[in-house]
């Protein structure tokens, strides 16, 4: 069986259009032994999936650790990997996203991961009033100047925070919560997204944040 691909935002990848959500694998859900971890990573990557969305809280780390050791093993072409950050920030508020913050989340997922620039890094659902400080994603700007990071982008909880974040000219994807139960950017998002921004399938959906 073959996979359905699709550009990945504005990154130019063409990925998978079904991707391996690996929050799971870093046990924040009850229990997973490594093994089990590793080898559904594994199936997924042996079934062809490109993507794999991680955080850098998933398992305070361990998700990227998992995901740095699988690709290890298995070598040869890596697939997409998009990781998040922001919510180690404690309390979670718009003030704690300075640069020297981002870049420090940064840094460590880049050791997490084993690799010396990140494909993707997406602020994982940060306040709304971080959408309105312009120098937040001016920090992520230089962050890609540094070569730390190769794109950037957004998770976010709300429509409205992608509309937002669509503004700025380096946010190259928007994540948004979208299931059974959270049906609004459907609609929303068709009606709005299309006209400020062409390549609207950045939107990918997830059931949780």
């Amino acid at each position: 069986m073959s996979l359905s691909t699709r550009t990945f935002g504005k990154t130019g990848r063409n990925v998978t259009a079904i991707g391996f959500g690996a929050w799971a694998i870093g046990g924040s859900w009850g229990e997973v032994s490594e093994a089990d971890a590793k080898a559904t990573l594994h199936a997924a990557l042996d079934a062809g999936v490109t993507f794999i969305d991680t955080a850098d809280v998933y398992g305070d780390g361990r998700s990227e650790r998992l995901i740095r050791d699988v690709l290890k093993e298995r070598g040869g072409e890596r697939p997409f990997v998009a990781t998040k950050a922001g919510r180690r920030l404690d309390p979670h508020v718009a003030e704690g996203y300075t640069a020297a913050a981002l870049e420090a989340f940064i840094d460590r997922s880049l050791s997490n991961l084993g690799v010396d620039v990140l494909d993707l890094v997406q602020l994982h659902c940060p306040p709304t009033e971080v959408f309105y400080r312009p120098e937040v994603f001016a920090a992520l700007d230089a962050l890609v100047e540094k070569g730390k990071l190769r794109n950037y982008g957004v998770s976010v909880e709300k429509v409205e925070e992608g509309l937002k974040a669509m503004e700025y000219p380096g946010v190259v994807s928007v994540q948004i919560i979208y299931n059974i139960f959270r049906q609004r950017p459907a609609c929303s998002w068709r009606r709005h997204a299309g006209a400020m921004w062409p390549s609207s399938r950045a939107c990918r959906s997830r059931a949780g944040c």
